[in-house]
């Protein structure tokens, strides 16, 4: 049976008749009183291993947390690094889509105006031998054809 420091305090041992306390008795409570304490100091030491180890658990969970709020702050600051980086590039990109499409139009309005040119002096040429044929067919055949 274990005592409590209460119930230790308000207990008294029997007296014997003539001289005091029976030993037996007395000895018997303190037994009981011995064992009482030594469960209770060893709970006590367990208290204090696991307070110690929930202690260690702790720096050790505090130590992580760190690490990992350092290592979000990291995270982020690389993926607006990496936004801003792909910003640049699609930027770039654009750009130079704009600069093949203003080449690409450059190049088709020279073919344009190359053609159109070409044209002219293919109308010019056929005129000219429209106009010779027409000057050498008499008129007579120029009526039958």
């Amino acid at each position: 049976m274990a005592l409590t420091p209460v119930e230790i305090r308000h207990l008294k041992p029997p007296k014997a008749v003539v001289r005091g306390y029976r030993r037996t008795s007395v000895d018997a409570l303190l037994d009981e009183i011995v064992v009482s304490f030594e469960d209770v100091w060893r709970e006590r030491a367990d208290f204090a291993d696991k307070i110690e180890q929930l202690e260690g658990d702790l720096v050790r969970y505090r130590e992580l947390e760190s690490l990992l709020r350092t290592t979000l702050v990291s995270a982020e600051k690389a993926a607006v690094t990496l936004k801003e980086q792909a910003g640049k590039e699609a930027d770039l990109i654009v750009e130079e889509a704009r600069a093949e499409a203003r080449s690409i139009a450059r190049h088709a309005r020279a073919d344009h105006d190359r053609l159109l040119g070409e044209i002219r002096r293919m109308r010019s040429l056929l005129r000219a031998a429209l106009a010779a044929v027409e000057d050498d067919v008499p008129p007579a055949e120029a009526e039958a054809a």
